[in-house]
């Protein structure tokens, strides 16, 4: 996108940004909204089945209250009615009779039956006490309510209700029992069942024996379950998870939910097809859809027309700016004028001008003050230092020469630290001159070599020119000097004791020549190559060697070697080799001498 223009490249990152934005709020909306609708079903089918199961529950206590009712007028006198008697109220119990179509019995306190309401061979005279039921009722001498069971007498699949007949002291005088066929009675009612036809699957389980109890298909009363893997249904509900999704014999996921009625081990399983939810999902989301997207597309298009307005405002303060610098007598400052954006733009650039202007101005001040006012009386003093160690004011003590020898020194220091603010500031702000002549190559090399061997001798460093060829050089010698004393101050400075500083010569491909000052030293640390030649850095901050530079010669070296057509650059091998490159003369011969070294 580099070639693009800013409002290009803004209008494209919006729009991918808010079509990116736009579908991932779609998509979780979608995602939000089926989910939203799944629940909803899910928890439909949860109250349903709690609701049919308390309808369930409801329809149990009924018949065992109407029980209670009847077995308040199976006793007088705290004792049980003759059987004659209770054998005519058997028969006169209608309504009872409705309630529990397949028997109506009374038993003695032992659970033996003594009178029933339907004949049955063998029946009466019966003792039931050792069915689990039965013992929980003696036991208790509540109401008790049976899972359904196999009768004993008839063999058919039976739901039991019994209830203890207590006389008015407290006592124990027997029960009174009914009993449904569960393969005739139907405790759900109809309109559940036929709700359950429509589009949901609607099922009662016995889980201790088993056995459908009812279902909303044919064929599915009182039979045993499918093995399991058969019915994924059946196999997920009777796993315990009240509530989940499930894959059919028909291959459609359904929905499905469980209740659990604890008293009788019924589990109430209700299903729906999930196409239930993602139909009106798909719905909701198709409408929403569209209205986002047309939203979007309206929002991108005035984005754009916004975008393109603003940045055609900052393509002409771009090129008022490029005139400004074209030109710099002409005005330096940008109008007004615009968008908001674009006016504080213009606003804050002026004021950057105008800070600009006064700070070069308090700049040029300060550098003309450092000039005047430091570097003619830093002068003399050096002078007179160097009079009075070199004794011509009479021979000085061994303390008082040491002390005008560091004196001296320090001085020396300052006056170069000055220069190399000096020269700085004249590079930063083009003021600069240099005067190009002929310089002859051998003669200023060996002068800058004779310069910086005191320097090199006191450091217990031997300074070795080599290798220069005869050749008339069209550059500044002042200037071309000033670079080879920072490259040779630097490699006298980091130069371990006894070691080797070598000034080289050579010419490259590209008929320049380069002079490279190599010293024995560790090298430029890899930290510190990106930055060697920046103002002011140093590469050992802290230390007594970091303290005794500017941290300015590399960066002046850089800027002069620039206006002297050249470059600079450095290598670390087996120390470090700093260098600077400078075009040839193409009318100068070059007329090589041989190798040769020679120690200064």
């Amino acid at each position: 996108m580099t070639h693009l223009s800013l409002g290009t490249r803004l209008a494209v990152i919006i729009i991918l940004g808010s079509l990116a934005t736009v579908g991932s709020v779609i998509y979780a909306a979608y995602g939000a909204l089926l989910e939203d609708f799944e629940n909803n079903l899910s928890a439909q089918q949860t109250n349903e089945t709690a609701r049919v199961s308390s309808l369930v529950s409801q329809n149990l206590e009924f018949r065992v209250n109407v029980l209670v009712q009847f077995a308040s007028l199976l006793h007088e006198d705290n004792q049980l009615l003759p059987l004659t008697q209770l054998q005519r109220l058997l028969k006169r119990q209608q309504k009872l009779t409705e309630l529990f179509r397949h028997s109506l019995i009374i038993f003695s306190p032992d659970a033996t039956s003594l009178a029933e309401s339907t004949f049955v061979p063998g029946r009466v005279g019966t003792y039931f006490g050792d069915l689990p039921h039965w013992k929980e009722a003696i036991r208790t001498l509540r109401p008790v309510i049976s899972r359904p069971v196999i009768g004993r007498s008839t063999g058919v699949p039976l739901m039991i209700f019994i209830v203890p007949i207590m006389g008015d002291n407290g006592q124990l005088l027997g029960f009174v029992g009914g009993s449904i066929r569960m393969d005739q009675t139907l405790l759900i009612p109809d309109y559940v069942r036929r709700d359950a036809s429509k589009d949901a699957v609607f099922l009662v389980v016995d889980t201790d024996n088993f056995l459908f109890v009812e279902g909303s298909g044919a064929g599915k009363i009182i039979e045993e379950l499918p093995d399991p893997g058969e019915n994924l249904l059946i196999d997920a509900a009777l796993s315990g998870i009240r509530f989940g999704e499930v894959k059919a014999e028909s291959g459609e996921t359904l929905i499905y939910a469980t209740s659990h009625l604890q008293r009788l081990g019924w589990l109430f399983i209700r299903a729906v097809p999930k196409s239930l939810a993602t139909a009106p999902a798909d719905q909701a989301f198709i409408r929403f859809f569209q209205i986002s997207i047309g939203l979007t597309l309206g929002i991108l298009l005035l984005t754009y027309v916004a975008l393109r307005s603003t940045t055609a405002s900052l393509t002409q303060m771009t090129g008022r700016i490029r005139s400004m610098i074209q030109k710099p007598e002409s005005s330096r400052r940008l109008e007004e004028q615009g968008a908001p954006e674009v006016y504080d733009l213009a606003q804050a650039f002026n004021q950057l001008m105008d800070e600009r202007d006064a700070n070069n101005r308090l700049k040029d001040n300060f550098v003309s003050n450092v000039s005047h006012e430091l570097r003619t009386p830093l002068t003399s003093m050096n002078g007179a230092l160097r009079l009075l160690q070199s004794g011509t004011t009479g021979e000085l003590p061994a303390r008082a020469k040491d002390m005008a020898t560091l004196a001296l020194r320090n001085g020396e220091r300052l006056q170069l630290l000055i220069n190399d603010m000096l020269d700085f500031n004249k590079l930063a702000s083009g003021q600069m001159r240099l005067s190009f002549q002929l310089e002859n190559l051998p003669k200023l090399l060996a002068e800058t070599a004779n310069s910086n061997e005191a320097t090199a001798r006191e450091s217990g460093i031997t300074l070795v020119l080599s290798d220069t060829p005869e050749i008339q050089l069209n550059t500044d010698g002042h200037r071309l000097r000033q670079i080879l004393d920072n490259f040779i101050s630097n490699a006298i400075k980091f130069s371990p004791q006894n070691g080797l500083v070598t000034i080289h010569t050579e010419k490259t491909d590209r008929n320049r020549l380069r002079i490279t000052v190599s010293d024995q030293g560790a090298g430029v640390p890899e930290s510190f190559k990106s930055q060697i030649f920046g103002r002011f850095a140093q590469a050992e901050v802290g230390t007594t060697r970091a303290t005794s530079g500017t941290g300015l010669g590399l960066a002046i070296s850089q800027q002069l070697a620039r206006l002297l057509n050249g470059d600079v650059g450095f290598y670390n091998r087996d120390g470090a080799h700093f260098w600077v490159e400078l075009p040839l003369n193409r009318l100068s011969p070059i007329h090589p001498t041989p190798p040769e070294g020679q120690a200064l």
